[in-house]
């Protein structure tokens, strides 16, 4: 078996405890998938969709499911951090590998910003001071230093939190199927063939319904403190997209049966609840999109700095950024400046400007996972315990065409705004130093 010498040490103890059992793990990628677009995405997909929106979400669905099928099969190489970087830099060297530890950085931080701002928005429909002026920016603090802390004292207590938000989450999504679909109209409810829609239209729906279901992503980020990561992050990720697909089709169902205006509302779950459940419903769901936001910004806390760990321990960003904490044995530098700069981004407001690189950093490392599986297959072919894809090589191929009909439809602001990025990137590549130990 023909190996890099960073493929060749996979099982070394990167000196990370390994604290998060098989099912945290399935629990951290569904926190980190089902967000507070799930509350949007019901009104969104049938404005642009109509009837059809059922089907379109049924087949997002699927066609994620081959991006995911890429990282399982990656994941099941490896014991040690990095996700897309670490497959991209086995495979193709590290200068691709780099990019694509960067970009996942950036969207990670640029999410965590967004996110954070949208949580205080969010608590401003109880509180209305939350809007703006000191409470906006205490929540913002507050929820940020607060995860950081949680995330500094080691990956247990922050697998016991993500499982406690992804509960959180999920319940007012199961409770808003299993009461609404007994008052689901059936003849609004039922799907229809795809109309005759604009190609602009289309191309949002195919953008919004896809990543939708991003995020997960993230969940091999953080492998080297998992317990048995070559064998758990599999299954993770494809027990996760079973899931998330079937609670986002019945969303879809009971809120297109429920709401006669779904495309024209801007809370679609909260409203629809509203009319089968009354008041009391509408204020578990409007609740249950903040603890969504507040979820979805602890898993980018939590994964987000193990990118930058594994890029420091390789020599490509300062040696402090794999300095451990001697004794939460967390990536301590890492996950404080991640936090700082995220809140700086939130504060400012310059977030808005790079949650634009969201699109094409997710897509560029889909990209380069998906063609780092063709490579892993082919060099380590006798490896015990990896994922075999069924077709060979028809699944990674499959997402590479995938992501580069998203990247088409991706918008100039969005295409220019990654171009800078991946210059920017190729810049801190080239001042890199010599990969050390932390």
């Amino acid at each position: 078996m023909t190996e890099s010498k960073h493929a060749s040490q996979v099982k070394a103890d990167t000196g990370l405890r390994r604290d998060v059992g098989r099912w945290q793990i399935v629990a951290l990628s569904i926190n980190d998938v089902i967000g507070s677009g799930i509350y949007l995405l019901p009104a969104a997909a049938a404005a642009l969709l109509a009837g059809a929106s059922i089907w379109a979400i049924l087949l997002a669905g699927f066609a994620v499911a081959l991006i995911v099928l890429c990282y399982a099969a990656a994941a099941s190489h490896f014991d040690k951090p990095g996700g897309a970087y670490l497959y991209a830099r086995t495979a193709f060297g590290p200068f691709i590998g780099f990019q694509a530890g960067w970009m996942s950085s950036l969207t990670r931080i640029s999410s965590i910003a967004a996110l954070s701002n949208g949580l205080a928005l969010a608590i401003s429909h109880f509180w209305p001071a939350a809007a703006s002026g000191l409470a906006h920016t205490t929540i913002i603090a507050a929820s940020l230093l607060v995860l950081a802390w949680i995330n500094l004292i080691g990956v247990r207590a922050a697998a016991r939190t993500g499982t406690a938000l992804t509960i959180a989450k999920v319940l007012p999504l199961l409770f808003f199927i299993g009461y609404g679909i007994w008052f689901v109209d059936w003849s609004l409810a039922k799907p229809t063939a795809l109309p005759e829609i604009d190609t602009t239209n289309l191309a949002k729906a195919a953008l919004l319904l896809l990543f939708a279901y991003a995020g997960f992503e993230n969940t091999p980020a953080a492998a080297g403190e998992y317990r048995n990561p070559r064998r758990d992050v599999p299954f993770a990720l494809l027990t996760m997209i079973a899931l998330v697909t079937a609670i986002y089709v019945l969303v879809q169902f009971v809120a297109q049966g429920t709401l006669p205006n779904l495309a024209a509302t801007n809370t679609p779950l909260a409203e629809a609840a509203a009319l089968f459940g009354g008041q009391a419903a509408a204020m578990l769901l409007t609740v249950g999109a903040s603890v969504s936001i507040l979820g979805t910004i602890f898993n980018s806390t939590l994964f987000g700095p193990r990118y930058l760990y594994a890029m420091a321990v390789d020599g490509f960003l300062p040696a402090v950024f794999a300095r451990l904490h001697p004794r939460w044995r967390t990536p301590a530098f890492a996950i404080l400046v991640q936090t700082a700069v995220a809140l700086a981004m939130a504060l400012s407001g310059s977030f808005v400007q790079l949650a634009l690189l969201s699109v094409i950093a997710r897509l560029f490392a889909y990209l380069v996972t998906a063609a780092s599986v063709i490579v892993l297959s082919r060099r380590e072919t006798r490896r015990e315990g990896t994922l075999r894809l069924p077709g060979g090589a028809l699944v990674p191929v499959a997402a590479i065409l995938l992501s580069l009909g998203l990247l088409a439809s991706a918008s100039l602001a969005n295409l220019a705004a990654g171009a800078v990025a991946l210059l920017v990137g190729s810049l801190i590549y080239a001042f890199r130093r010599k990969p050390d130990a932390p």
